[in-house]
């Protein structure tokens, strides 16, 4: 790491906008801000971008991985030093896949020939305040911050990411209950609906008796009496149908890192698909994070990767509330590969979309896939499928 007046001459950091910028951007851009330094976003991906990444990485690295190194290209020139931790575990269940560990060297490799400065620290505990305040505080240390500012600046990001942590997760703590009071509404609706019909068709089969009755005995019923009783019983019936009509909105959880559902590049044809099928979509990756790694060992004890974790602990705390679950992985992504694999065995009872996208895959093989599925799940919301 440069000496403190190797970084005089520095006043913007950039910031790649890839891989854990989506789960810790707030933490980071509050930190430098807090410094006084200008914050550079890198833009928001696009062809260009993951081309260039492409071009720049190995066949074996992951897609997300090819478009971070996009994002880099796309700073430099544009910041002073580019921001590229480095994600590691010094425990079991909390860790991260390697190419967070590695990914500072391997940025310093590639752009050696640029020159391209690089902030770095390295972090071994992400959901441990006290460690990741200790990383942060070292690396604006040796930049030249004072001891007493990169408390200031490191205590306020960790405030800032919890507080846009809270509010993601809140916000869809609302749609989740504002869709369970829709569903209870549509019940008792329902319920009222089958009592009124029931009625009316028991009121339809004793005018029935009764005429049949006075057919037999020569005595005549009252005027209307039968086509009254038919009346109610279709009005009934249609009160029925109104009420399947107006059916609760079907509801998918869609499971993915925040790097790929928050890039429109990435998962753009999936959810605009969803969104074009009135589905109401919930995201793994909003929920409360300590709730979700919690409830995380119920699915598995040895599971090493934090946000994956964090994902499958969502799942669990959601699977009640949707109607399907969609998981979307860049290819080729290792602990989703293995993860995804054991949700697919073990989530019984919902059915479940397997979707890897990757630099070659085109949007309509993407959205035929996501259509069928949200028919299918159509069909089942109204009695037509039994899943067992």
């Amino acid at each position: 790491m440069p000496q403190p007046k190797e970084w005089a001459d520095v006043r913007v950091i950039g910031i790649p906008r890839a891989l854990l910028y989506y789960r810790f951007g707030e933490l980071w851009k509050t930190f430098f801000e807090q410094l006084g330094y200008q914050v550079q976003l890198s833009d928001p991906t696009d062809k260009d971008i993951a081309d260039e990444g492409d071009r720049l990485s190995v066949d074996e690295c992951c897609l997300a991985s090819k478009v971070f190194m996009g994002h880099v290209a796309n700073l430099a020139g544009r910041c002073d030093a580019v921001f590229v931790p480095c994600y590691s575990s010094e425990q079991p269940r909390h860790g991260f896949c390697t190419k967070f560990q590695s990914v500072t060297d391997l940025v310093r490799n590639t752009f050696r020939d640029q020159k391209l400065r690089i902030a770095s620290c390295h972090i071994t505990d992400a959901r441990s305040e006290k460690n990741v305040r200790r990383a942060l505080e070292g690396m604006a240390v040796r930049m030249g911050a004072s001891v007493r500012d990169a408390k200031k600046a490191s205590k306020a990001a960790w405030s800032a990411q919890a507080a846009h942590d809270k509010a993601l997760a809140d916000s869809q703590e609302r749609l989740v209950k504002a869709m369970e009071a829709q569903r209870k509404s549509l019940r008792k609706t329902e319920k009222a609906a089958i009592a009124a019909n029931a009625k009316a068709e028991k009121t339809l089969a004793a005018a029935n008796a009764k005429a049949q009755r006075a057919a037999l005995s020569d005595h005549k019923l009252p005027e209307g009496a039968i086509s009254k009783a038919a009346k109610a019983a279709v009005a009934a019936d249609e009160a029925i149908a109104q009420v399947d009509a107006a059916a609760a909105p079907l509801s998918i959880l869609v499971v993915a890192h925040p790097y790929i559902t928050r890039d429109a590049y990435l998962s753009g044809a999936v959810l605009e698909a969803l969104e074009s099928m009135d589905v109401t979509v919930l995201y793994a990756e909003a929920v409360d994070h300590d709730k979700a790694y919690k409830e995380s060992f119920e699915f598995s004890d040895t599971m090493p990767w934090l946000i994956n974790r964090e994902l499958i602990g969502a799942i669990l705390l959601l699977e009640d509330q949707v109607d399907g679950i969609v998981l979307i992985s860049a290819f080729p992504c290792g602990p989703d590969s293995m993860t995804n694999d054991a949700i697919m065995r073990c989530i019984q009872g919902k059915p479940i979309l397997n979707l890897m996208i990757d630099a070659q895959s085109g949007t309509a093989g993407v959205e035929t896939r996501v259509e069928s599925f949200v028919d299918i799940l159509r069909f089942q919301q109204k009695g037509g499928y039994v899943h067992e």
